[in-house]
């Protein structure tokens, strides 16, 4: 990316010399101030498969009788060597948690101010089927709708809305590895390969060729439903051969400055690290540990903590905690975030097999240096697990789509017209950005307001704005606005939305005299956007009505 120095409200910056003096006024002291450059910014996604036990991932001090009545045989015992860790004596009682003493490297980024935990995590409804949650959770849907999309991911609508001038670069999007299958999450609406799997490949000389083309593509494609997936499959082809030269130069030039644990998913994130600092250009990593469904042998005999779960969470803390060394060695630590997540979690009750069934909340850790380290949220309450629910612990603290929409709006830069394309809360018919965490990230990293755009383009100084093909006025607007460009007679389709991503208007028009004049309906004060789609392209102008 070219862009490098951002403004605040910069898509104004061109009339303030129309605008009467009391708005000038008003937007003086927000226009020239440097929004930062977001371009290099990353989210790093740590898949925790299976469905985590939250419970003995996380201890509630303040119920710990009721919790051991609960699990009597598979409880990480208060005291002694295997004892849980007290994460922090000053939060309220009804924070108090023991973090699983696996959990060491947690607890020293916590300690550090670079890790948040955030409790009870899910969304309306819990589907406790793996594959229908997983999907859920890749769609950024719920458990009532799927109006969100069912055949698309949340990640690849929002990288073909807030990234869309770089869908035709050289490099991936989104980055996935550790599984064999492609991730629905990064499958967008229109734009396929906005990411590239390379689990199982050496990323220091990365390359796929699809079988079947017996090395050279044929010439003519047959028109026909065969030759649309023939050229489907060697423009993917064509994309993962593009895709790997810039993954294999990261890579090459990337470097890693501490030594990683030997286990899988340290292996993942010592790529990712190498590939970033390498400068690959790449906004979504996704990395996978299975194994969290512990039906069985979690601990590996009774009041024994070693076993599956131990391992598993030493594995993720541990690996955790040496990709932020890494990252902070090289002083890159500023730019990335990243997170786990499960698609559910598991009972209250243990289940009799020194293990635990598929349940419905599990806690969040989001870290870097941009976090601001803390707890959101309060104890799980065990009361709610009785026989009449089967144990389980229903009350959800937070959606995880407002984790993912705090931090694709406070640490990316989109606007609420991208989180709201990306996900909508349908089933309670609400915005995300109006339940955003808010102390998830620290004030110094955190996006402001007026610097948030539709895409990073947003952000260009008025500068680059003759690349726009429409002219949209006046600017700022009362009751009209006019549509005007190159061509002599015209027809197109456009959108004008608040600035809470809310429809106003969705219309098509045909010129007259070169022009097309949407008469307006009583708007308020404040920002709109106006997209305008004409000949396959759009555009998004922001615009101020007074």
């Amino acid at each position: 990316m070219k862009r490098r120095s951002f403004l605040k409200l910069t898509s104004t910056v061109s009339v303030l010399g129309l605008m009467p003096f009391e708005l000038r006024a008003m937007l003086k002291s927000n226009t020239l101030t440097d929004c930062g450059d977001l371009s290099n910014r990353k989210l790093v996604l740590i898949n925790l498969a299976g469905g985590n036990d939250g419970l003995n991932t996380l201890i509630p001090i303040n119920q710990y009788d009721q919790y051991v009545n609960l699990r009597p045989t598979i409880k990480i015992p208060n005291s002694g060597n295997n004892g849980f860790i007290t994460l922090d004596s000053t939060l309220s009682e009804n924070q108090q948690l023991g973090l699983h003493p696996a959990l060491e490297g947690f607890k020293s980024l916590y300690d550090q101010g670079t890790l948040r935990i955030l409790q009870s995590v899910g969304y309306p409804s819990q589907n406790k089927s793996h594959f229908a949650s997983k999907d859920l959770y890749s769609t950024g849907n719920d458990g009532n709708s799927w109006e969100n999309g069912n055949d698309s991911g949340w990640i690849g609508r929002f990288i073909e809305k807030y990234y869309s001038e770089e869908l035709r670069e050289n490099y991936p999007l989104g980055v996935q590895i550790g599984s064999s299958k492609t991730e629905l999450g990064f499958h967008g609406e229109e734009e396929h390969g906005l990411s590239i799997n390379i689990s199982g490949q050496d990323p220091a000389g990365f390359y796929t060729e699809l079988n079947g083309l017996g090395g050279t593509a044929p010439s003519n494609i047959p028109n026909s439903d065969f030759g649309t997936e023939l050229q489907y499959i060697i423009n993917t082809s064509n994309l993962s051969n593009q895709y790997s030269q810039s993954i294999s130069d990261a890579f090459n030039s990337g470097r890693n400055d501490v030594t990683y644990p030997d286990t899988d998913l340290s292996n993942q994130l010592k790529t990712v690290a190498r590939l970033i600092s390498g400068g690959l250009k790449s906004k979504v990593y996704m990395v996978r540990i299975g194994g969290f469904d512990t039906h069985n042998s979690q601990n590996q005999a009774t009041n024994d903590i070693q076993g599956k779960h131990h391992d598993l969470l030493n594995n993720v803390s541990e690996s955790v905690k040496a990709f932020m060394n890494d990252l902070t060695s090289q002083t890159i630590a500023d730019d990335v975030v990243g997170l786990t997540f499960s698609e559910f979690g598991r009972k209250a009750k243990e289940n009799g097999n020194l293990g635990t069934d598929h349940g419905e909340i599990a806690p969040m850790f989001v870290f870097g240096n941009p976090v601001k380290g803390g707890v959101s949220g309060v104890n799980v309450s065990l009361s709610e697990a009785t026989s009449d629910n089967n144990y389980q612990i229903e009350t959800v603290q937070y959606d995880y789509r407002q984790i993912f929409g705090t931090l694709l709006q406070d640490f990316l830069g989109a606007s609420n017209l991208v989180i709201d394309t990306t996900f909508f809360n349908h089933s309670f018919n609400q915005s995300f950005t109006d339940s955003k965490v808010s102390e998830l990230l620290k004030e110094s990293h955190s996006v402001a307001s007026n610097c948030l755009g539709d895409t990073l383009s947003s952000y260009d100084s008025p500068i680059n704005n003759h690349e726009k093909k429409w002219f949209v006025y006046p600017n700022p607007f009362n009751d009209k606005l006019y549509l005007n460009t190159l061509e002599e007679s015209f027809s197109t389709s456009y959108q004008l939305f608040n600035s809470r991503g809310q429809l106003i208007l969705n219309d098509n028009k045909s010129s007259i005299n070169n022009k097309i004049t949407i008469p307006l309906p009583k708007l308020a004060s404040g920002i709109y956007f106006l997209k305008i789609r004409h000949n396959g392209k759009t555009e998004t102008h922001k615009l101020f009505k007074l």
